[in-house]
């Protein structure tokens, strides 16, 4: 096995529980966050990375110098994120293994989970690999704790070897599955020149493009009474939610019905009772200018719901979450290039697609560290079905020790 020690790392990530919480305005959101931040700086000291570290606010930042004759060429940053998804509980996680798989599907121990490469298509090029899922019980975390190990073990090849290599700095954030992963880095500290997100889906798959995102709260405010006494007094804000809700675009607009480059709103959580309700939605687009107008929609809906139900009012919020990164990536195509070369040279076809989503590639892009994303080997995320192949972390890992090489080379 070329990298022995990537399966049992990922399997003790992997169970060290890192759920972040949207609700919470620290940083982390979770402190327990941290507790894989203090495993990660132990094993690089461990490593012989002298810099290694967790800030204040729990961020890791380590540094694995340029192979001698290298020095000069552009240090390069390879970030996953710690967290995982408030979706589902990641809770008591059970690595789960399924060796040399003969295709079909993976019928997990716990609560009738079957992982069929009918709904899961990535399936069909990994037979004979080893997949990892969870018991079926809580998601596996794969996402994004697999390109923690891949960075990981990257780290301890290159700490190992005399082979060429640029300068690596690696960064891990909390809260990325809450939107904040990127907010509190330190760019000056990190000292990258540009820099690569291990956070992507199938082998082979380099992402430079991203939606654009707005979150949007939506509050109706009514005036609550005894319900016995409530004629021409009482004005329901959850019934005005209910309208709202109900004149939503089903088809156009909906990430339950689009695909592609389609973008869509979509509220996910609501709060509240009679007095006043909250609606909490995201807004997502390829195109920026587009986000406007679905905020316009939603304006003219809740305007609409709040004039069917009397003595009922409104009132919107927007704020701006991350911006396409493609509007950045473009300007420096060398980034995207090393990469394409890298999957190239190591004998892997090369994806090149956009995400239907976010990363903190993102946000690091628009801060001045340009940063596509790369596969991770992690599907199904954010949820029981969860898996990734050991064979996909693999390449993956190839891949870093590779881009680093050819930036290398390239300043000879």
């Amino acid at each position: 096995m070329k990298y022995p020690n990537l399966l049992n790392r990922f399997q003790t990530y992997a169970q060290i529980d890192t759920q972040s919480d949207p609700h919470s305005s620290t940083v982390p959101s979770t402190e327990k966050q941290k507790d894989l931040a203090r495993v990660l700086v132990e094993e690089l000291k461990e490593m012989g990375v002298a810099d290694a570290h967790m800030d204040e606010l729990g961020y890791v930042y380590a540094t694995v110098p340029a192979s001698v004759g290298h020095e000069s060429a552009p240090a390069v940053c390879f970030c996953a994120h710690m967290d995982t998804s408030p979706e589902y509980s990641g809770a008591g996680v059970v690595p789960t293994l399924h060796h040399d798989y003969e295709g079909g599907e993976l019928k997990l121990p716990m609560d009738n989970i079957v992982i069929s490469p009918n709904d899961f298509g990535a399936l069909k090029e990994m037979k004979g690999h080893t997949i990892v899922t969870s018991n079926g019980a809580t998601l596996l975390g794969a996402d994004n704790k697999a390109g923690v190990a891949e960075i990981m073990t990257a780290v301890e090849a290159l700490m190992k070897s005399d082979a060429p290599h640029a300068t690596m700095k690696v960064l891990f954030t909390p809260d990325e599955e809450i939107g904040r992963g990127a907010d509190h880095v330190d760019l000056e500290k990190l000292g990258a020149q540009f820099g690569y997100t291990m956070d992507g889906a199938t082998k082979g798959s380099i992402e430079d493009e991203t939606f654009s995102a707005d979150g949007a709260t939506i509050i109706f405010r009514g005036a609550n009474t005894h319900p016995g006494f409530a004629f021409k007094k009482m004005g329901n804000a959850v019934k005005a939610a209910g309208v709202f809700l109900s004149l939503l675009p089903r088809q156009e607009w909906s990430p339950e019905s689009t695909k592609g480059e389609k973008g869509f709103v979509h509220p996910y959580e609501i709060t509240g009772g009679v007095e006043e309700v909250r609606i909490t939605m995201i807004l997502r687009s390829f195109d920026a200018a587009e986000l406007e107008d679905y905020a316009a929609l939603l304006n003219a809906l809740a305007k609409q719901a709040s004039k069917a139900v009397k003595r009922t009012s409104y009132e919107i919020e927007i704020s701006e979450q991350y911006r396409n990164m493609k509007e950045v990536l473009d300007q420096h195509p060398h980034v995207v290039g090393y990469a394409e070369r890298a999957i190239d040279a190591c004998g892997l076809p090369v994806r090149k697609s956009k995400i239907r989503g976010g990363t903190d590639g993102s946000k690091l892009s628009f801060m001045g560290l340009p940063c596509p994303n790369v596969f991770a080997g992690e599907h199904a995320f954010h949820s029981p079905y969860e898996y990734v192949s050991l064979q996909d972390m693999e390449s993956a890992t190839d891949v870093i020790v590779k881009i680093l090489e050819l930036v290398a080379l390239d300043q000879v």
